[in-house]
């Protein structure tokens, strides 16, 4: 199994934001990750690349119990968190901002060819390679920040509400965008509040309610589920 949480719990001060959860993500696998505002979704990515501390529980990453590890070497093993908001360099170009994912890189030959491939998936990057990134559209941020996490060579890729603040068009590019990532052989955990889009591209699905798992498994019983319809699909 390339990533599994075990009863993970987490707070923040006296609050509980992720009580007992449990899941894990296959090698080669899409998994998403669905929940209202609130429910605990990005506590639980920031615990799983060490930007905040669990109060119980563990997280193994390629066989190795990752709890307390720096979030630059949970990097260098190969997970990798494309954050909620997509937390650019606004004032560096977007080259800039790309090269900045690969700092922890010392194979120049293999960045070169990984930049290289991020062009050639997004050539709107490459017309505006030298262009501020604060000055883009939000979808070309979007862009911009997948292709910045693409850089640090994931063997796991975080995607927190990547979807959030995009118009319908460029939602429904995103479709396209995860599966190719994952034909490159790089697992995806998805979080998103789009379930539409969530549950077109995974196999595997979790609902987080309030830091609990309420429902996982194959993404067929999603689409059927009454929790889902109901709490997610507005049904």
């Amino acid at each position: 199994m390339l990533l599994r949480v075990s009863n993970l719990t987490v707070h923040y001060g006296k609050a509980v934001a992720l009580e007992n959860v449990s899941m894990e993500v296959a090698e080669g696998s899409v998994v998403t990750l669905v929940g209202a505002n609130g429910a605990g979704k990005t506590t639980l990515l920031r615990a799983m690349s060490g930007l905040i501390p669990a109060t119980s529980g563990g997280i193994w990453f390629r066989d190795r119990k990752i709890n307390g590890l720096q979030a630059p070497k949970i990097v260098e093993m190969g997970l990798v968190h494309i954050p909620q908001g997509r937390r650019l360099f606004p004032y560096l170009t977007v080259m800039s901002n790309l090269q900045l994912g690969a700092s922890l890189r010392n194979d120049k030959v293999a960045v070169k060819q990984d930049l290289d491939n991020v062009f050639q998936h997004f050539p709107r990057l490459y017309e505006r390679r030298n262009q501020k990134a604060g000055t883009l559209s939000g979808g070309e941020q979007q862009m911009v920040a997948i292709g910045r996490g693409l850089m640090a060579a994931p063997k796991l890729l975080l995607m927190d509400e990547p979807s959030l603040g995009l118009a319908p068009l460029m939602v429904a590019e995103l479709v396209p965008v995860i599966k190719y990532i994952n034909e490159r052989g790089i697992s995806v955990l998805l979080v998103e509040q789009n379930v539409s889009l969530a549950l077109g591209v995974a196999s595997q699905g979790y609902a987080l309610q309030v830091g609990r798992i309420v429902l996982e498994g194959d993404i067929e019983k999603f689409k059927t589920s009454e929790v889902v319809k109901t709490a997610y699909l507005g049904r």
